[in-house]
């Protein structure tokens, strides 16, 4: 709002194209924005991580009964106390075989939570000899980058679960809750997270003879193979992402330009139109016409194409109503100021007095005129402001005879005759009463006025043939409507008069404000010469309130 004029300052809209549009950048971000947070869930994985490790243990734990069932048979001996006791050189050795075939780690703790063997270490001449596995040539491939990227990507969604690995120097049983679980005779099975990333998995299960816990085997297993099937899945995730957004992008960038375009079209135009270039607007043709494309744009297209030619049209009505009633007023202020400058120049009181009786008719006339054109003026304003309600014709028609009764109670004066509906419908329409009563007015009215003394004026209301419009009809018998002058007869200052009638009775707007009621009710109103000897009859077509 403007302080100083009190006006509301409305930002111009934009006549120059931008580089991007803003609405697509709007329906790019929501679509991608969709499909990452899409990409982000199918890269998580965890509850297909947790099935993946299940199978995991389930093997290892299978894996480490045999190892301990083999032990419980083949490394144990006897004592002197024929107390059995597990050998730990055979112990050694029998898991150095069984391991060959594996990639576990296998470890041997006994009762008292010694660890006695384990595979990662090897008994040569020069002692333990430690066996590791060497990491694959270091040459980093593309593939090997994106499953960097996707486990980073993986690690913003993911949360560390699991304990972290440690390895102490040296290990005993306490070291792992799930030895000493397995001491105890019951088979345990732990997830840890390693220091430098990943999964490490580990089972122990106790070494049994005849019930007797001799030990227990330790097995663990990294987890390289999870990570390289959720390293697959991610892989080929991706691949169907980087073509799903390239889809997105496409379509999106499609959906934008089938919308963003045609509304800037329709912004530029009516920039045009608030500037005032209506009519060239409408002589180049510069308004986009997208109705073919029957969705809510091609509706907005119709609707500013309508609106444009409604407003050209109020204009040029305008312009012309203008030029009529500058042309109106000022044949009798010619006359006036003829008879002004005429009475001047005169002596006679006769004459003077006659010119002053000229100056009165005219003096009225324009009265007339002005107030005819002054309430033609504010018709469009009242129509649009005023309520609609059902209104019915049929009482209408039997409020006639004593609006007229003055009227045709004169002498040698025309005889107004209204047909009822003989089962008395209530025929009604949706619309203003006073207006539609003014309607009938004006029509009886011009009737009247052209009707020979004696003659018959017939009101009458009937039902279309569809039975969903009503006609209403005034006849006369007058002198009937020139065909060339039936649609003329309903133009603005309309002048032929019928003979003897005194000049500047009428404005000639009475009908010209019939059909603006009329097709401001969505009716239509039309006249026509009667077939049966001289005479015109109007016609007004309604449509029917059921």
């Amino acid at each position: 709002m403007d302080s100083r004029s009190g006006k509301t300052a409305y930002r111009r809209l934009p006549t120059a194209r931008r580089p991007v549009s803003p609405l697509t950048l709007r329906i790019l971000a929501v679509n991608v924005l969709a499909l990452a947070i899409l990409m982000g869930s199918l890269l998580y994985l965890g509850r297909y991580q947790d099935k993946l490790i299940e199978s995991e243990q389930v093997a290892l734990r299978a894996e480490a009964r045999i190892f301990a069932s083999a032990l419980g048979e083949g490394a144990v001996i006897e004592g002197l106390d024929e107390i059995h006791r597990l050998s730990p050189d055979l112990a050694r050795r029998m898991l150095r075989r069984l391991v060959e075939t594996t990639e576990t780690r296998t470890r041997l703790f006994m009762p008292d939570g010694k660890l006695v063997s384990d595979s990662r270490f090897l008994l040569g001449r020069m002692g333990m000899v430690q066996v590791r596995e060497l990491p694959p040539p270091t040459k980093e491939t593309m593939s090997g980058k994106m499953h960097k990227i996707l486990r980073g990507l993986a690690g913003l969604f993911e949360h560390r679960r699991h304990s972290l690995y440690r390895e102490n120097t040296p290990q005993t049983a306490q070291d792992y809750p799930e030895v000493q679980s397995a001491l105890d005779g019951d088979p345990e099975m732990v997830v840890r997270n390693l220091p430098e990333g990943g999964l490490i998995l580990s089972v122990a299960v106790p070494v049994q003879r005849y019930k007797q816990v001799l030990g227990a085997v330790m097995l663990t297993r990294n987890g390289a193979r999870i990570e390289a099937s959720l390293a697959s899945v991610r892989s080929d995730i991706l691949k169907i992402f980087s073509v799903s957004l390239m889809i997105t992008v496409l379509l999106s960038l499609y959906l934008a330009g089938t919308i963003a375009r045609p509304l800037l079209r329709l912004a530029h135009a009516a920039e045009i139109v608030r500037q005032g270039s209506m009519r060239d607007l409408r002589r180049t043709g510069s308004i986009p016409d997208l109705t073919r494309r029957h969705d809510e744009i091609g509706d907005l297209s119709a609707a500013l194409r309508s609106m444009t030619d409604a407003l050209v049209q109020r204009m040029d009505a305008i312009e012309h109503f203008a030029a009529d009633v500058a042309h109106e007023i000022k044949n009798p202020l010619t006359s006036v100021r003829s008879a002004v400058e005429t009475a001047l120049k005169l002596d006679d009181p006769a004459r003077q007095r006659q010119l002053l009786a000229i100056i009165a008719d005219d003096v009225n006339r324009l009265d007339r005129l002005i107030s005819d054109i002054s309430n033609a003026s504010r018709l469009d304003a009242e129509l649009s402001r005023a309520e609609s309600e059902p209104v019915s014709l049929v009482q209408m028609l039997g409020a006639l005879p004593d609006l007229y009764r003055s009227v045709l109670e004169r002498p040698h004066a025309p005889v107004l005759v209204v047909d009822m509906p003989s089962d008395q419908n209530d025929w009604r329409v949706w619309g203003m009463e006073g207006r539609l009563m003014q309607v009938l007015r004006n029509l009886i009215d011009n009737a009247l006025s052209f009707s020979p003394p004696g003659q018959e004026v017939r009101v009458r209301v009937e039902q279309d043939e569809d039975g969903d419009h009503l006609r209403l009809t005034v006849e006369d018998r007058g002198p009937g409507i020139p065909e060339n002058k039936l649609d003329s007869i309903f133009d603005r200052f309309y002048s032929e008069r019928p003979a003897g009638e005194k000049f500047g009775t009428h404005s000639g707007l009475g009908l010209s404000i019939v059909r603006q009621i009329v097709i401001a009710h969505r009716g239509t109103v039309f006249a026509h010469n009667r077939s049966d000897g001289p005479g015109s009859v109007f016609t007004v077509v309604l449509p029917r309130l059921v």
